[in-house]
């Protein structure tokens, strides 16, 4: 009997052991890389644990194991000079790690007992408390997570008399205090929306090299995909553009990865266009490369119906869209690339959970027939619900197809190094334009407002377009013709007034290195009878649509926009 208990304590302690060495195999959720579906919040629903508790439940339950921070506001940890509460911190990490979540924190506030800076938020004017902050929370939470973002969206929440060599103080800051806590931490750059002009500012004022990631919120961008205004190439180019700044002021950073920390679309504007933005968002923000996607947001909160469930925790289309895309992509899809099947629809091709997966639309808001030859499995995103066909009709709504013929697989592979199409390749272009009438003919040049809307607003016997259709006075030139790159440039713009005659004129407001500025001077259209041709040049463009766009015509407010657009181009002009 005694033999018995002894064989039977020693079968246990090795059943505990091969236990512990299966389980110490297992990578922790800090070791896991990054999944690109990952999921943010916005103040009320992360102040705490029970904010928490009202929506992650449902956020883990279709395969979200990414969160972009719990609450680490400055004030919050430290609410008296060198008294620090973690209690609620550590309640939010001890809840995420049970879940099997990846996280960062988001490094950020000034407490109220800190003197302000007249000039803004961001608490230059007490660097040291600012650094024992970070030294502080790197040390709690190392071990946890090693991912420091810094500041939210700047330059929004720093102050309007705050420069970016203000940033770029708190970015040094924060990454020597947490480099010499562990020099494993990363330090996140940030920037408002694709502001690629103001994240090299920051770098030129003293940031380079202090920065292992950077951090954009391109929801201007998305809204023109939203709005099926066949944006697609201009997403596309939102990693690329941020690879080519870095590679001409900080090279050792060329590569770091880019991580979208917020991005979403409202329900105001319909269910099923937040659904669809969402499923077109991380396709293409995986295709480009981005690390991870935190959609804002899980639950309905302050900044309204942006969740994927609303207040009372009903799943709206854009909570079953993401369960479909996880599902069949697998925590880790692998890109393969990009095809346009029958020239139309749009295609991005992925190595799936356990096969290959495309996910397809049409875009510009038009519809697009595919045909197959054989039968493939098509999935509708917001439903699951999978039907086996050879035709498909294609609309704005995006489906999956599995499995897909291995012609379009090798199709999408050869496209996938090259960048995304608009209507052709404008890469050797000298000039690109647009000319509205019976037929909207883009050459390279387009407008915020897509064609379909283009062709609803022509006048003059469709010979023109009214400049006070909204999006329409709002220009994007192809990436492949300028991005980034400051070249001097003509944009001319053929115009004259309605048939009212109306006064009016604008002013033409453009991106370049120093955020928007003005071209030349108010140009007034001097009448009706005939065509004008306003012209001007720039010779300090840098066009990254950090809002979506690259030049706009300004009225001001609605009395002087009564005028026709017949043509405008753009030329670059010898150096």
């Amino acid at each position: 009997m005694t033999r018995r208990i002894g064989w039977l304590a020693a079968k246990a302690l090795s059943v505990l052991l091969v236990a512990a060495s299966m389980a110490a195999a297992q990578p922790s959720a800090h070791d896991r890389p990054f999944s690109p579906f990952g999921i943010g919040s916005c103040y009320i629903n992360n102040r705490s644990l029970k904010d928490m508790q009202r929506w992650m439940p449902q956020m883990e339950a279709i395969g979200i194991t990414t969160h972009r921070t719990p609450h680490c506001d400055w004030g919050a940890l430290e609410r008296a000079p060198g008294e620090w509460d973690w209690t609620e911190l550590d309640a939010q990490m001890d809840y995420l790690d049970e879940f099997g979540f990846r996280y960062g924190c988001l490094l950020i506030g000034n407490p109220g007992w800190n003197e302000a800076d007249p000039r803004g938020h961001l608490p230059v004017n007490n660097l040291d408390g600012w650094s024992n902050y970070v030294t502080q929370l790197a040390q709690h939470v190392r071990g946890r997570t090693n991912w420091l973002e810094v500041w939210n969206e700047p330059p929004n929440f720093t102050g309007k008399d705050q420069t970016p060599e203000d940033y770029a103080k708190i970015v040094v800051a924060a990454y020597d205090a947490a480099k010499a806590v562990d020099p494993d931490f990363k330090i996140g750059l940030a920037a408002k929306s694709v502001h690629v002009n103001y994240l090299e500012q920051v770098i030129r004022a003293g940031a380079k090299d202090h920065f292992d990631y950077v951090v954009l919120h391109p929801y201007e961008v998305l809204d023109g995909v939203a709005d099926d205004t066949g944006c697609e190439a201009v997403f596309m180019n939102i990693v690329p553009v941020v690879r080519k700044m870095l590679a001409h002021v900080n090279p050792a950073k060329q590569d770091v990865p880019v991580i979208f920390t917020e991005l979403g679309a409202s329900a105001d504007a319909g269910a099923d266009r937040q659904a669809h933005a969402l499923v077109k968002a991380y396709t293409m923000s995986i295709a480009q490369g981005v690390e991870c996607l935190e959609w804002f947001e899980g639950r309905d909160g302050d900044s309204g119906p942006m969740g994927l469930i609303d207040r009372e925790g009903n799943p709206r289309p854009a909570y079953h869209a993401l369960a479909t895309m996880i599902k069949h992509l697998g925590q880790y899809p692998q890109y393969i690339g990009w095809t346009r099947p029958n020239d139309q629809a749009l295609a991005f091709a992925f190595q799936g959970a356990s096969e290959p997966v495309l996910v397809a639309w049409s875009p510009d808001g038009g519809s697009s027939e595919i045909g197959f030859s054989q039968d493939v499995r098509l999935v509708d995103p917001t439903t699951g619900e999978a039907t086996s066909t050879r035709q498909l009709q294609l609309g704005v709504a995006p489906m999956l197809v599995l499995a897909p013929p291995a012609a379009m697989l090798e199709d999408a592979r050869a496209n996938a190094a090259r960048p995304l199409d608009w209507g052709g390749d404008y890469s050797d272009a000298q000039e690109v334009s647009i000319t509205f009438g019976d037929q909207i003919i883009e050459r390279g040049l387009h407008t915020r407002a897509g064609a379909d809307v283009a062709k609803a607003v022509v006048a003059y016997g469709g010979s023109a377009r009214a400049g006070d259709v909204p999006g329409g006075n709002a220009f994007i030139v192809d990436p492949g013709f300028l991005c980034y790159d400051s070249v001097p440039i003509e944009i001319t713009i053929e115009v004259r007034r309605n048939e009212a005659n109306d006064n009016s004129g604008f002013k033409l407001v453009y991106e370049s290195q120093d955020g928007f500025k003005t071209a030349g001077t108010w140009y007034t259209v001097p009448d009706n009878q005939e065509w004008h041709t306003a012209r001007f040049r720039i010779d300090d463009p840098q066009f990254v649509n950090y809002w979506g766009y690259n030049f706009l015509l300004q009225s001001d407010g609605n009395e002087y926009n009564k005028y026709l657009i017949r043509k405008a181009t753009v030329r670059k002009l010898a150096e």
